[in-house]
């Protein structure tokens, strides 16, 4: 992006001294032009590539800036910049030091579990103790959101009940995290917590500037890396009405208090607002000016074409706002894919989602539950993964806890087990397990109030499961002498078995998955899946939306399978799927977006539905630590989507749960609803 294409605001801070400059980047005002141009700059300046970090919120949106970058640059200096996010660039780090495991919070929640399970929670019954997911989630807040207390004192001060069972979510925990440590695992605030203490035992200046995009959402944790990281110039890009994350430990205070940090710090506005037309923004302006202003700014709208102004929809009843908008798409003139409905809940999704179904709508989803959420992608992922690494115990724990009967405690005893007689090697353990192992698995060691049922162990034989069609070589393994392993169990071991001879790791990641969705170790948890996915509330099972069921299923492996195609190498096909699984949307047509999800993405013709008060704002997070200036926030960024249409709804009753209605207050602060007199 060369200078001479950016506005004199832009160019203005592109130039900025060495030093700690912070941009307000409102949205729609050219941010990444601003971001491009300063490398440029910079690198026009002698300054090295390798000397430059980008940290984005997204490896989307870095992929972007360097594209625009090798306009002007040689390949060779643009791909020497260090660029992506928080956890690809710590990822990258770590991983030029040593064996790292990268692991969705989902797979280790599963590991956790088994741990957790294990204990018996005693004292006061009326404070029931975090269950085991959230427990996981609690400490991830805990982690990202405070640098300066110990998880006592954090929780003390979030909720003080809970303080009677601080000493076994510490216990487990310190087990989770050597079980971590012994297989290498990562999550991704390891990632983080990992790079920062790597930097501040070799304190060196890695970088002479490092640019922070979406500054904003920076939380206390990312923030802390980039102290660690101490650059003698610091390039932060951001917009304090943008900042949506603290669900996730935000700290809008850290760009609101950039100046009390840096008091030599510089602070430039961008202004000049390309992207929505002037009814769209000011009636974004008119409800984020309720928020308190951090710091002064009046944008400037370019657009000087009429669209017309934004339209509020209102609708008697939920089923009639999900119909009628699939009915006004289905009318518009826009190509399906500029074209967003933008949901709070995932319940508005769900609505409009099968209204546009109904009307052969095609539609891709992001935010809720997603693509690599659903559990035959996961499954198979999985499955790569224990063949890239057959040591890896949250992969084998997973795929053998499909098999009936077989929960994460006992699949972790057997995997345990199989690494024993494996000499640390799985698929060795499976298929040649040493031979003078008689007994391969270990009494557990005594825990913080672990259950009596740890010191199981009245061993089995192995010949009980001679009538199934198992190989003979598998029969003969001790590994079947577990008393709680099941008949389904020892087959899904058989097919395991099937599965390490048949395929290598250094095979294609396509035709890996191609073949694996004719074998009976994937065949039949699709259709187990399958027949959950089809059961009606009186437990009948319906044939139509099992067809349905399937093919979704297949839909999905063979979306899978073409993002394959793109890799000649498992090992990144796979970390590509895990650091990048968030930025990924199924199918394509209609964006059904949360709000979260839209954030950097623009739109010609943008929905926002389910403007009804408690549900946006959201009353039940308000109550549980959120605010309304967070909420306003959200309505900002799900507006600001919106270049030329915009359209608002919501509907004034939920009949089935006998609630009635009144608009949203941000309806009413954008002038869209009248107060009653």
């Amino acid at each position: 992006m060369p200078l001479s294409n950016l506005n004199p605001q832009q160019k203005e801070a592109s130039l900025a001294p060495s030093g700690y400059n912070l941009i307000i980047a409102s949205a729609g005002t050219g941010k990444t032009s601003t971001i491009v141009g300063r490398i440029s700059h910079l690198l026009a300046s002698g300054v090295s590539p390798s000397e430059i970090l980008l940290l984005t919120f997204t490896n989307k949106a870095a992929q972007e800036m360097l594209t625009r970058l090798s306009i002007k640059f040689d390949t060779k200096v643009v791909t020497s910049i260090e660029a992506g996010t928080f956890h690809a660039v710590a990822y990258r780090y770590l991983k030029s030091k040593g064996p790292i495991t990268l692991k969705q919070p989902r797979e280790l929640k599963v590991l956790f579990k088994s741990l957790y399970d294990r204990r018996v929670f005693l004292g006061d019954s009326k404070v029931e103790p975090y269950g085991a997911s959230y427990l996981y989630d609690i400490f991830s807040l805990y982690f990202n959101a405070t640098i300066n207390e110990n998880f006592t004192q954090w929780l003390e001060r979030k909720n003080p009940q809970q303080l009677q069972h601080a000493n076994i979510y510490l216990d487990i925990w310190e087990e989770f995290n050597a079980l971590k440590q012994e297989y290498h695992y990562a999550d991704y605030n390891d990632l983080l917590l990992n790079y920062k203490s790597a930097l501040l035992e070799n304190p060196s200046t890695l970088y002479k500037e490092v640019l922070v995009d979406e500054y904003q959402d920076t939380n206390p944790l990312q923030d802390s890396i980039l102290c660690a990281l101490n650059p003698p110039s610091l390039f932060c890009v951001g917009d304090y009405d943008q900042s949506i994350y603290a669900f996730n430990g935000a700290d809008i205070s850290i760009i609101a208090n950039f100046k009390e940090r840096y008091p030599h710090g510089n602070v430039f506005n961008l202004t000049k607002n390309y992207r929505s037309t002037e009814p769209i923004l000011n009636l974004a302006n008119r409800v984020i000016e309720k928020n308190p202003r951090i710091y002064p700014k009046k944008l400037e709208v370019v657009k000087t074409e009429n669209f017309g102004t934004p339209s509020l929809l209102t609708y008697e009843d939920l089923p009639s706002q999900y119909s009628g908008i699939a009915n006004k798409i289905k009318l518009s003139s826009r190509p399906y894919q500029d074209i967003a409905v933008i949901f709070r809940n995932n319940s508005s999704a769900d609505g409009i989602e099968s209204h546009l179904r109904e009307l052969g709508i095609p539609s891709k989803r992001r935010g809720g539950i997603s693509f690599f959420d659903s559990k035959e992608i996961i499954y198979l992922l999985d499955l790569c993964t224990l063949l890239l690494n057959p040591k890896d115990m949250m992969s084998f724990v997973h795929i053998l806890s499909y098999a009936k009967g077989i929960g994460n405690v006992i699949a972790k005893d057997i995997c345990e087990g199989l690494l024993f007689l494996g000499h640390g090697n799985l698929a060795q353990g499976l298929l040649k397990p040493d031979e003078s192992i008689k007994n391969p698995y270990k009494k557990q060691p005594q825990n913080i109030q672990l259950g009596l049922f740890d010191d199981f162990m009245d061993f089995s034989s192995p010949h009980r499961f001679h009538k199934l069609p198992l190989e003979q070589s598998l029969l003969k393994n001790p590994i079947l002498n577990h008393p709680k392993l099941t008949e389904e169990g020892a087959e899904s071991l058989n097919a395991l078995y099937h599965f390490f001879k048949t395929f290598h790791s250094h095979d294609k990641p396509a035709q890996i998955i191609a073949k694996l969705q004719t074998l009976p170790i994937f065949t039949n948890v699709a259709q187990k899946l399958a027949k959950e996915r089809s059961i009606s509330k009186s437990g009948i099972l319906l044939e139509e939306k099992l067809l349905d069921a399937k093919e979704r299923i297949e839909r999905r492996v063979s979306t899978l399978k073409e993002l394959a195609s793109h890799y000649e190498n498992l090992e990144k096909f796979l970390h590509t799927m895990i650091l990048g699984s968030s930025e990924m949307s199924e199918g394509s047509g209609v964006n059904l977006l949360s709000i979260h999800a839209s954030k950097g993405l623009e739109f010609a013709e943008v929905y926002i539905v389910d403007l009804m008060e408690g549900r946006f704002p959201n009353k039940t997070l308000i109550q549980k630590g959120g605010s309304l200036e967070e909420e306003r926030r959200l309505f900002y960024v799900a507006v600001t989507r919106a270049k030329e249409n915009l359209f608002l709804s919501y509907a004034k009753n939920d009949h089935l749960k006998k609630i009635a209605y009144e608009g949203s207050t941000f309806l009413y602060e954008a002038g869209l609803l009248a107060k009653h007199q």
